[in-house]
């Protein structure tokens, strides 16, 4: 499968990374890929997840439901491997092999996932449907450094199957509510050195292949300058073609707080496209108001990836639970929950808003992977039915 954004790095990241570092990350995903079984790493996840890109009071995200424990009959790969059928898990190429070091097809129509810390497994992923995994949340600290994964163990578990699979595994830093950490050291050039320090680092340490910026939201006028230095000091410390992505607001006011400037500095830019207004949050015309309003300000279609839900609104329920509530539930988008109607996205939307992206965009990206299923009515599988169709994988 070729990639959207170069081959798959095993450890490489461009100039200044030294061989020895390079190379344990290497070692460390083959030990992994080697010993791929057993009890699936992540496990049951916490009660309320992790936060998704957006929050619940503004336009543009959501966080994760609680109670993502079912694998929604989610196949495994062998006896207790945590990778999907679709991937063979075999040894990753070392660093600065012919595989790595492959171009890439550009006509490939990327696939973003995103995956909790703390909510899911990995045996969830259908590794062989994205391009891209971003592991959700690495959290900042209010002076520049960074928390701790709660399931570090499950991030390199999930790099070894995805890079087996020739799938990109990014960080994903922030999330709904950590916008008072970024304000607090972005300004410090010290505080802000030590983050971009600390990051580097770490993507370094899990052979990860770049990472993705969730600050919600940066506001027009000083702290959108601000985000741009942040991302300019970033870019210098993840040369291509380790990835910069960004998680972004749909529309509006807020995604001023995103310069211009920003747009030649990242691989591509995730659209969150949800938790609109209106009861339904997320309708086709959202998905064209959000391309147009983000194509209008200059970002090229090929650095655009359109953000769908996988939930429900008002009430936030995971679509897999609204599936094993009502067999109608995969081709409808209005459901009755146990006397509460909710609106979220079905299969036919999801379908529609994928030819919508393939014609307008450079990708669809999905919070969360937990919230599918994994058969027959997974909004994935119909993601990847459409882009398959269009010859795009």
């Amino acid at each position: 499968m070729t990639h959207p954004d170069g081959p798959t790095k095993g450890t490489s990241r461009g100039p200044g990374h030294e061989h020895g570092r390079r190379l344990l990350p290497w070692l460390v995903a083959a030990s992994l890929l080697a010993g791929c079984g057993g009890t699936p790493v992540g496990g049951s996840p916490a009660s309320g997840g992790s936060p998704a890109p957006g929050g619940s009071t503004a336009v543009g995200g959501s966080p994760s439901p609680g109670d993502t424990s079912e694998s929604a009959g989610a196949p495994t790969s062998g006896a207790g491997s945590p990778c999907r059928p679709s991937v063979t898990a075999a040894t990753p190429a070392p660093p600065g092999s012919p595989e790595v070091l492959a171009t890439a097809n550009p006509t490939t129509f990327r696939i973003v996932g995103y995956v909790g810390d703390v909510d899911g497994s990995v045996e969830q992923i259908q590794f062989g449907k994205l391009t891209h995994v971003n592991y959700a949340f690495l959290t900042p600290n209010s002076d520049g450094t960074i928390a701790d994964l709660a399931n570090p163990s499950k991030l390199d578990e999930i790099v070894a199957c995805a890079h087996a699979a020739g799938v990109k595994v990014l960080i994903s830093v922030g999330g709904w509510g950590w916008d008072p950490q970024f304000e607090s050291f972005v300004p410090d050039p010290m505080m802000r050195a030590t983050f971009v320090r600390l990051l580097d680092e770490f993507v370094a340490a899990h052979s990860l292949d770049g990472a993705d910026m969730d600050w919600e939201y940066p506001d027009p006028g000083a702290s959108a300058v601000r985000y741009l230095s942040l991302m300019t000091e970033l870019r210098a410390a993840l040369p291509r073609p380790a990835l910069l992505t960004a998680a972004v607001v749909a529309q509006g006011r807020t995604g001023e707080g995103i310069l211009a400037d920003v747009f030649p500095l990242v691989d591509f830019l995730n659209v969150m496209a949800y938790d609109g207004p209106g009861p339904s949050h997320s309708p086709y015309g959202y998905a064209e108001q959000s391309l147009a309003y983000w194509g209008g300000r200059g970002l090229p279609r090929d650095k655009t990836v359109l953000g769908v839900p996988f939930y429900s609104r008002p009430v936030e329920v995971p679509y897999r639970k609204l599936v094993a509530t009502s067999a109608a539930a995969p081709n409808a988008d209005e459901l009755d929950y146990f006397g509460t109607t909710v609106n979220y996205n079905g299969i036919a939307t999801i379908k529609a808003k994928t030819e919508l992206a393939l014609s307008r965009a450079s990708g669809i990206m999905a919070w969360s992977l937990a919230q599918d299923t994994g058969d027959s009515t997974s909004l994935l599988g119909a993601i990847d039915e459409m882009v398959r169709a269009a010859g795009r994988r």
